[in-house]
């Protein structure tokens, strides 16, 4: 109960909702799920994965500057999940349009798993980037404190010492502060795009109030409040309740039940449209897409965006695991033929966002035999099933006992790019949480 209580005074929190007969009667505050001790990290991985990183910012940049890949890559995802076909007309709308503003910000968040082999050979091994809505580095701003207090509790204060700063709010939000600056309006706000019950609430108000503190106003809306109250001028200028909005930073918008309906995707669309800063815009949303992360994996992509520059392609590639496409054709036949003899192998990885879409062992074949002789199977990627050591330590969870556990972890390593068209403008890696996403240290 001390370890419970001592998050709660460290403000490593989220909302919890209760109901009665189905109806939301009242909302607590509860800490966040988290290990009891930090997860190790082998060094030279750490290292590894923040130098990668700030060729991921440029990667990423460079794809979503590139709407011929986009197209390319997307093809035979577009033809079958309307949820991209969707957010890919609008791409193509604004392309016809013409881009109303020139700075790009990009936060993302690319997470490894260290891949275990019989061999006893360990490698870092990327399961996806995040560009859209990438969550954590508020409350990965607390972690630290966090196991320091709780290794001091339990008598480790040398352990405690060697525990790294690490603010991501901090960074995260000096990124909006810069495009917020940059658009140049003092009157204007950073509109935090929300769903209407967040559980994640506090991991988004760390960012807020860093703005806060940089004299940044700041407001929370939903979808409902931009099809409501959102309007362009002629300069095509976004307000929203009577508000100018200098920048959309989306923490809602990547998943299909975000967009119930007609108004709703008119709503993306004007502020796409708009002159505000879109984190992310519309094509940085679709470089995330889990088929564009599988085409990049094919021989000569990497260097179309490299040329000239082996090591950079290497250092990348050296991240990858195992990605398949599912296309129709030869190729596609043989991944399907390799998934349902060897499933236990592999991820079935749909065009989805926001944690539990995979599909894993004797489930990969049951979609793919209802799926192998339509082009429905076009909207999945298969991937290698990455294989960590896993570690033993205690979760605390809410309304769960507190007990050793082996746990299979993550490492998050945020990144931020500004590019103000064509010049890129600042570069910044940002390290992990523990058991997912913890470390932000601004490389610039």
């Amino acid at each position: 109960i001390e370890y419970q209580w001592g998050c709660l005074c460290l403000f490593f929190v989220m909302s919890a909702f209760f109901s009665y007969n189905s109806l939301l009667v009242f909302q607590l505050v509860t800490y966040a799920p988290f290990t009891l001790f930090p997860t190790p990290v082998p060094k030279a991985v750490f290292l590894q994965a923040l130098a990668v990183q700030t060729h991921y910012n440029t990667l990423v940049d460079k794809i979503s500057q590139d709407p011929d890949f986009l197209e390319e890559a997307l093809a035979s995802t577009i033809a079958v999940d309307d949820f991209t076909g969707r957010l890919f007309r609008i791409h193509q709308q604004i392309l016809k349009e013409g881009r109303s503003q020139s700075i790009v910000l990009g936060l993302n968040r690319s997470d490894y798993m260290l891949d275990q082999r019989n061999n006893g050979l360990s490698s870092l091994k990327q399961i996806e980037i995040n560009t859209f809505a990438a969550s954590f580095g508020g409350l990965s701003s607390r972690t630290p404190d966090v196991h320091r207090q709780i290794l001091k509790m339990a008598g480790r204060l040398e352990e405690s010492q060697r525990i790294l700063d690490n603010d991501p709010a901090a960074g995260l939000a000096r990124a909006v502060a810069k495009a917020w600056e940059l658009y140049g309006s003092e009157r204007a706000v950073v509109m935090f795009l929300v769903e209407e019950s967040q559980r994640n609430i506090f991991d988004q108000r760390y960012i807020e109030y860093e703005l806060w503190k940089r004299n940044i106003p700041t407001k929370r809306k939903r979808f409902d409040d931009v099809c409501e109250k959102g309007s362009l001028d002629q300069d095509k200028r976004l307000f929203v309740d009577g508000q100018e909005v200098a920048v959309v930073y989306f923490r809602n918008g990547y998943m299909p039940q975000n967009y119930p309906s007609e108004k709703t995707w008119e709503a993306r669309l004007m502020m796409e449209r708009s002159l505000a800063v879109k984190c992310p815009d519309i094509s940085t949303h679709l470089a995330g897409t889990k088929k564009v992360q599988q085409v990049l994996a094919k021989p000569g992509v990497l260097e179309k965006f490299f040329p000239d520059k082996p090591q950079v392609v290497e250092q990348i590639r050296a991240t990858f695991a195992g990605l398949y496409t599912l296309d129709i054709g030869p190729e596609g036949d043989k991944t399907v033929a390799m998934a349902l003899a060897a499933p236990d192998q592999f991820v079935l990885k749909p065009q989805r966002e926001g944690g539990g879409n995979n599909i894993y062992g004797s489930e990969i074949c049951q979609v793919l035999q209802g799926v192998k002789e339509s082009t429905e199977r076009t909207a999945y990627i298969l991937m290698d099933k990455i294989h960590p050591a896993p570690v033993q330590n205690c979760l605390l969870r809410r309304d769960a006992p507190l007990q050793i556990s082996n746990c299979l972890s993550e490492l998050g390593v945020f990144g931020v790019y500004m590019a103000l068209l064509p010049l890129v403008e600042m570069g910044t890696a940002l390290p992990p949480i523990v058991p997912g996403y913890d470390m932000l240290r601004p490389i610039i």
